[in-house]
């Protein structure tokens, strides 16, 4: 016997796929959906974790920048320090400066050659006195420009002729002269002669 099939097939096929269709969509929006909340579930686990690191980078740069604070004030306690030890030191050396004056004076003042007055500012010496003539105040110079390494730099300031009444009858002329020198320190001393040992070598 032969079977006829009268029921719609072609209709009841096309629902069955739109069924299948709708149900593949909807799985696929569902997996979607979570994916999509994986996605931002991760990050959001990505920003808090750089958060915290961002934190911690923020309270390890708030103690650096303490500490550099303490080691800036530190630096500057030890300039203080340097410059106070700089200080004494030079105090200690420039003991000495006027002893070492005198001498030189004594040693590297011709004959002829007589002192009024002597300043002392600092380093630099003015001083003021008389001489029989010209060359005895050149001879000076000489002597105090290479035969002594406590003075440095002399220079002639002022010379003028000027007349000296030894007695009411006796009238010489003399030559009055005004020079400064630069005296110089133990260790500016102690430097030079090291450097000129170098240089020897």
């Amino acid at each position: 016997m032969i079977l006829i099939n009268l029921l719609p097939h072609r209709e009841a096929a096309r629902k069955r796929r739109r069924e299948a269709f709708q149900v593949t969509m909807v799985l696929s929006a569902l997996a979607g959906l979570a994916i999509a909340g994986l996605i931002y579930w991760w990050l959001q686990a990505q920003i808090a974790e750089q958060q915290q690191r961002n934190s911690f980078l923020r309270s390890e740069i708030a103690v650096l920048e303490g500490q550099i604070k303490e080691i800036a004030s530190i630096e500057d306690e030890i300039t203080a320090l340097q410059a106070r030890q700089k200080a004494v030191e030079d105090l200690q050396s420039d003991r000495n400066l006027p002893v070492h004056l005198l001498n030189e004076l004594v040693a590297q003042l011709p004959e002829g050659v007589y002192l009024t007055s002597m300043k002392q500012e600092d380093q630099v010496v003015t001083m003021q006195g008389m001489a029989q003539s010209n060359e005895r105040v050149s001879e000076m110079l000489r002597n105090l420009a290479g035969n002594t390494p406590w003075i440095s730099k002399p220079e002639l300031v002022e010379i003028v002729a000027a007349n000296v009444a030894l007695s009411p009858r006796d009238q010489r002329r003399v030559a009055s002269f005004n020079l400064r020198f630069r005296l110089v320190r133990s260790s500016e001393k102690d430097a030079g002669a090291e450097a000129a040992a170098a240089g020897g070598k």
